[in-house]
Parts: C-alpha cells; structure tokens; sequence
C-alpha cells in the first residue's frame, strides 16, 4: 500500500467526517438554545449518522492495516489513530447504536427542560444556586438541596439502562467495560492515571482537612448550627465542588455592575488572544428553556467558534467566563492547515489546561486591578484572601474530582452494586461531608457528566495538573506576567497551534519540557512550595 493510497483514503475520511460532524454541533447548539423536541429530534439523527460512518467495517479494517506500517509520516499516523479510536467503539450493531442514541437524547431532554421547585414554585438553576449560596433558612436551603438531586430520581432507570448497555458494547469489543474502553480510545492509561490520582489524594489530604474544618466552622456560625449538624445542603453548591468565599469578603461585589463582556475581552487581548468575533456568536445569558449550564462548541473547525452560559455578576459565572473562553481560544489559533481530523484538541485534557489556566484569574489579586479596576490599596488589602480562595477552591474541587473519578470507575466496573451506597461511602471518605439521613436515592445522577459525557470527568483533574504544569512553565521560563503578549504567543505555539497532530503527553513534554505530572498542581496547593 503506497502513501499516496493511504493519503486518498485519509482525504475521503476528512471530507465526508467534516460534512457529517456540522449537522452535530448545529443541532446540538440549537438544542441548548431552544430546548424543543425538533432539534432533539434532528440532534438525533445526525449523531446517529455520524456515528454510523465509524461503523463501517472495511474502512476500519483499512486503517487496522495501515497503522501496521512502521514508516507512516506523523501527520498520517495521527489521523489513523484518531479514525482507530473513533471506529473501534463504534464496530457494533445498527439496533445497539439506535438504543444508545435514544437513551442519551431521552435523558438530555429531561436535563434541558427540567426546572426544579422549591415550595411548590419552579425556579431556575440560577436561583436554586442563589439559595444554597446566600439563603440563611435552613428548610429552604434543604428543600433546594433536594430539589436539585430530584431530576436524577428522573433519569436514574434510563441511565443504569445506558450504562450496562454500554458495556455490553464495550465487552464484545474485547474490553473489560466501557470505562476501560473509553481511555484506551482516549489514549489515557488508566493504571497510571488513578496512581496519579492515588498521589494526588494522599497529599491534599492534610491541606483538605485542615480547609474542610475552616469550611465547617464558617458554615456553622453562619448558619447559626452546630458543626456536627452540617449536612449536604449547607454547603454553597449541590455536590460541595466550589468553595464559599472567604469570610467578610464578598467577592461577588466585584462583579456588580460592570460589563462582563468586555472584561473578558480585555483579559484576552491582553494577551494578543482576540475573541471579539466569537463573543459576537455566543450566547450568554439565562432564558426559559435553554440550557442552564455552560460549554463551548467549535461549530465546524474553521473559526466558528461559540460560548453557552447562564451568565450572570457573581464570581462563580465569571469564572465559568474566562473558562470557556480558555477553551475558545484553544479552538481558534489551532494550525487551519491541519486536515480535519486534527484541527482539534489533542486530548480533553489539554483544553481543559487551557480553560482552567484562565478560570483561575477570577483568584488573582493582579486580574481584578487590571480588568476590573479596582484600587490597588483594595486588590492589595484582600490579596491574601484572594489566594487563599484559590487554594480553597482547588483543594474542595480536587477533592470532588477525586470522589467523582473514583465513583465512575467502580459504577462501571459494578452497575449491579448498592450504587447510591457508594456513592455516599466516596463522599464520606473522601469529602469527609457527612450523608443525609436517608442514602437511598440516586442524589449521584443529577451530575449529568454521568448520563450526557460519560468517562469525561478525570480529564478535568488532569487538566488541573497540566494547567499547574504551564502556570509554573510561563512563570519560570515566559513571563512573570501573565496578561503579556509572550504568554498569548507561548500557548498559541506550544499548546494551541498544534492541534491534535501531537500525542496529549508529547505536547506536554514540548511545551513544558516534562510529560504530566502531579508535582506541580501538588507544590501550587497542597504545600505551599509555591506562590498561586
């Protein structure tokens, strides 16, 4: 087989990928924004389709033969890598792949329309958030604590459905579940990835004791109960994944009446990142029926790029903000003379470094003297708070993504186990947060990562540790400022440009020098080695 053969063949693949995969993210986008049933319905459809072309068997056993050449060019290589993982988890019945299909658009329905009710009254996901966050009354914050657990009591028989459905695929494809699966075609190792994470909970766990206590004590005297009394709905979020603010520092007051879109803007162009054009696109603020959380789509992989948010002036959506926008920018300066295949992140993982590098300036008292002008006397009276919110918040989230990580695998390996049991033992072990009195409910499928994007939420911990392994990269070898234009330039060279033609692990290695490691998300928040 020549390599001109081979290049005819990855020409088609690209081109007939291409027409498929923009019907998808049309539809999914119309979806978000509008949650009727005709563009579930057309979602449907095209994913069904698209999905089908990586079914094809002769063109799989094409590519299992032409990745068996030793002398491929990487550009070759990488696309037949990328056809590989796609086409391998996808070499099973038409019947099988229309149940699946059904299953997910029948639980992202229930997520897109479901409102929860607090005394009888429907409200938003916002407001919900609101009461757990600033809410003083106890029943009514237990009561919104409960009402956001309620869609998962919707979803959960679909949903352990879709999960020994994808096993079933998984283990006639030869692999032991679908959570096994999902890395080897994610080009994850899973043994070395929960090392890390065994690393990684072994040394947060003093700094999250010790935070978690703080934590405790703030809620307790603010909520005027006993510490020992603290339960799931007294922290400021459904699964304690975000940290309460620092105590007498409102940093929601930051935000108030200042125009977020051009913040974000200035933050980026700053660093010669330009997303005018794609705040033009996008689609910011809460309204009925459209999506109520947040996400970035690149629409075809030639620059039309788009942020969901339910945005408002509080620091938890502001960071949502700059995170999608971190993934935004990612999309846009990857090479455009990649094929289409890899005119894509290289692996989740380094969009969410990306993403999670600029949700953590929302942390830095030099951000908000910058972009949000507040007075240096102020930025400098409330630094040390400021980094210790950021410390706070990774140490909480870490703790989350650890309980969340470890849970997924075992929900796989065992989806016939007492699943809400489990769940409740993580979050006890690992959150140290003490369960309701009744554990019988499915309160863990109202994340919808569960149900919607499944063995995904690891790569949020991995990319906390390739973010950590960046910041300390810039700082040392770029720019001690991090809103300069050799920082813009840095990440669109060594991160961005790039796209997938590299290895996850060798862009690492390329831009920092290293492949991941622990060490330094570790020395950045757990021991205090080195400055936020």
């Amino acid at each position: 087989m020549s390599e001109q053969d081979i290049e005819r063949f990855l020409s088609e693949q690209n081109k007939r990928v291409e027409d498929l995969y923009q019907p998808v993210l049309l539809n999914h986008w119309m979806v978000a924004t509008t949650g009727e049933q005709e563009w579930s319905d057309k979602h449907e459809q095209s994913l069904s389709e698209y999905w089908a072309h990586f079914s094809d068997r002769e063109s799989f056993q094409k590519v299992t033969r032409f990745r068996k050449i030793d002398s491929l060019p990487l550009m070759q290589r990488r696309q037949l890598d990328d056809l590989h993982d796609k086409m391998i988890k996808n070499q099973f019945e038409e019947g099988t792949r229309q149940q699946i299909l059904s299953l997910e658009k029948k639980i992202s329905h229930v997520f897109t329309t479901f409102q929860p009710q607090v005394n009888g009254s429907r409200v938003s996901n916002n407001e919900l958030l609101d009461i757990l966050r600033y809410d003083l009354d106890h029943e009514r914050r237990k009561q919104a604590w409960f009402a956001s657990k309620e869609v998962g009591k919707r979803i959960e028989k679909d949903l352990l459905q879709l999960i020994r459905k994808r096993n079933e695929v998984a283990r006639n494809l030869g692999f032991e579940t679908f959570y096994h699966m999902s890395f080897a075609t994610q080009e994850l190792d899973l043994e070395q990835t929960f090392a890390m994470f065994e690393t990684i909970k072994k040394s947060s766990d003093q700094a999250f004791r010790m935070i978690k206590d703080e934590i405790d004590e703030e809620r307790a005297k603010v909520l005027k109960i006993k510490k020992d009394d603290l339960r799931p709905w007294d922290y400021v979020d459904p699964f304690f994944q975000e940290a309460p603010s620092i105590e007498h520092v409102d940093f929601d007051s930051f935000y108030k009446d200042q125009d977020l879109e051009q913040v974000v803007s200035q933050t980026f162009q700053a660093m010669e990142l330009p997303i005018d054009d794609i705040l033009k696109r996008s689609d910011l603020y809460p309204r009925k029926n459209k999506n109520p959380f947040g996400f970035c789509t690149d629409m075809d992989r030639r620059g039309d790029i788009r942020v969901l948010l339910n945005l408002d002036q509080s620091m938890y959506w502001v960071t949502a903000l700059l995170h999608e926008f971190g993934h935004a920018v990612y999309f846009k300066f990857i090479d455009s003379r990649l094929p289409f295949l890899l005119r894509f992140h290289s692996h989740t993982l380094t969009t969410e470094a990306s993403a999670l590098f600029f949700g953590r300036m929302t942390k830095m008292a030099e951000w908000y003297e910058r972009f949000l002008g507040i007075d240096r006397e102020t930025c400098e009276r409330i630094g040390r708070n400021m980094e210790k919110m950021l410390q706070r918040q990774m140490v909480v989230s870490t703790r989350w993504m650890l309980t969340f990580s470890f849970f997924e695998k075992s929900l796989y390996e065992d989806p016939d186990q007492d699943i809400n049991a489990l769940w409740w033992k993580l979050v006890k072990e690992i959150q140290y947060m003490a369960p309701p009195e009744d554990t019988g409910s499915p309160d863990w499928a109202a994340k919808m990562h569960f149900s919607l994007a499944p063995v995904y939420y690891q790569d949020y911990l991995l990319g906390e540790m390739a973010a950590s392994q960046l910041h300390h990269y810039i700082k040392t070898n770029v720019s001690t400022d991090l809103f300069s234009p050799n920082v813009g330039t840095y990440l669109k060279e060594n991160v961005f440009k790039p796209g997938a033609l590299l290895h996850w692990n060798d862009k690492m290695k390329k831009a920092t020098g290293e492949y991941l490691t622990p060490t330094y998300f570790i020395k950045q928040f757990f021991t205090n080695d080195e400055a936020s």
